[in-house]
């Protein structure tokens, strides 16, 4: 965040709801000397709108605009003064949004910008860890990883990233906890996005995508299940995206092969949210249902830490028409690329390498390697370029 106000004029923070978004820009704001102002205040949302130009010639630079998507009029004005003064880091830009799918700040800002995603608290964020999972996993380093039972994996993700669910003592107060937050994104934020749909409908929606979360998007299924039309369900998965609830994961895309599948993958933004709208609490709900929300788990961990790895990648999931399929794939721009699949185990023999084994037959030399992440506390190599190793390595000093 600090080397992207350092040297780009207009920094975008974005991310879900209470993530921490304002509490990091007030913090930055007051350590730069920097005003404050957020849009969530009625009076300063509707100054803003009424004179754009004037509000920010009054608010000055550095300055921190909080929850900035409700006045989009501003984008404009503040291009016109990072045109006529190109000082690194004039305007930090928060909001509870995917900020980039505003038309008028894609519009009015591009090249002049920096996008920083915040994210719920990593696992390794949590436990005060500073080296980057991703980066080790490119790098094959391996160490001992803290032992991980199925159990505590799976608790883990039921606790989820988000800092007022993480200091929470009990499951019951995290369902309360979700249930209001959910709450306000289906009553404040969907009706914002000018596409109305019953709040108890677009439960029914949150819930049944929940019960989809690791599989391919299908929007008719999707459609029949709530009882509305695909595109109302599309329309409202985007606005659920938007507000990073939903997160389509792409297929990966190659000229190897026409056999394989186009079709996003849905993930949750958060696990934790993902195990209240399934209402997993114990066995047998949670056995059921154990591989889907570890595979989540691990997708996020890898979002999170590829917005600061070393390696600069795109995340995407791989699956052929014949039924093959790699959780995760991540690709680098030179093509090199890193493949993750994830069980809930502890042991694993030749069947469950399978996948693996054939993507690395099809990519030969641009697998740099693969790994089969699962629970325990042991990392071996099974041939060339394969490895088993606990989904705490992702965390692992």
């Amino acid at each position: 965040m600090t080397a992207a106000l350092a040297d780009t004029p207009v920094v975008v923070l974005h991310g879900a709801r209470q993530t921490g978004k304002s509490t990091l820009a007030q913090a930055l704001a007051a350590g730069r000397g920097g005003r404050y102002a957020s849009l969530d205040n009625l009076a300063r949302l509707a100054a803003a709108e009424s004179d754009p130009r004037g509000f920010l010639a009054e608010l000055g630079t550095p300055a921190v605009i909080d929850e900035v998507q409700l006045a989009p009029v501003l984008f404009r004005a503040i291009k016109e003064r990072v045109d006529a003064d190109r000082q690194p880091g004039q305007y930090l830009l928060t909001g509870s949004a995917d900020l980039l799918r505003v038309p008028e700040l894609a519009s009015a800002l591009v090249g002049r910008l920096e996008v920083v995603t915040l994210w719920p608290l990593a696992e390794g964020e949590i436990r005060g860890v500073t080296a980057n999972g991703v980066d080790r996993l490119w790098n094959a380093e391996l160490p001992a990883a803290p032992p991980l039972s199925r159990t505590d994996a799976l608790q883990l993700a039921l606790r989820g990233g988000f800092p007022e669910a993480v200091a929470r003592a009990s499951q019951t107060r995290r369902s309360r906890w979700f249930e209001a937050y959910l709450d306000t994104v289906i009553r404040r934020d969907l009706p914002r996005g000018g596409d109305f749909l019953a709040a108890q409908d677009a439960w029914r929606l949150v819930q049944l995508l929940a019960t989809r979360a690791g599989q391919l998007l299908q929007w008719s299924e999707l459609g029949r299940g709530v009882g509305l039309d695909r595109r109302v369900v599309q329309r409202q998965a985007a606005l659920l995206e938007q507000a990073f609830v939903a997160i389509p994961l792409p297929a990966w895309a190659s000229n190897l092969s026409k056999r394989l599948s186009r079709t996003p993958k849905l993930l949750l933004g958060d696990t934790g949210l993902l195990g209240y709208l399934l209402a997993l609490t114990a066995p047998p709900a949670l056995d059921l249902v154990a591989g889907q929300l570890l595979e989540n788990f691990v997708g996020l961990e890898l979002l999170k830490a590829l917005a600061w790895s070393e390696q600069s990648a795109a995340l995407c999931h791989y699956r052929t028409h014949d039924g093959s399929e790699v959780d995760f794939l991540l690709e680098r721009r030179d093509g090199t690329v890193l493949a993750i699949a994830v069980k809930t185990g502890a042991t694993f023999g030749a069947r469950e390498f399978g996948p693996l084994q054939g993507l690395r037959e099809r990519l030969g030399d641009r697998l740099v390697a693969g790994y089969l992440l699962g629970t325990g506390d042991t990392t071996t190599s099974f041939g060339d370029r394969l490895y088993t190793a606990p989904i705490s390595l992702l965390w692992a000093e």
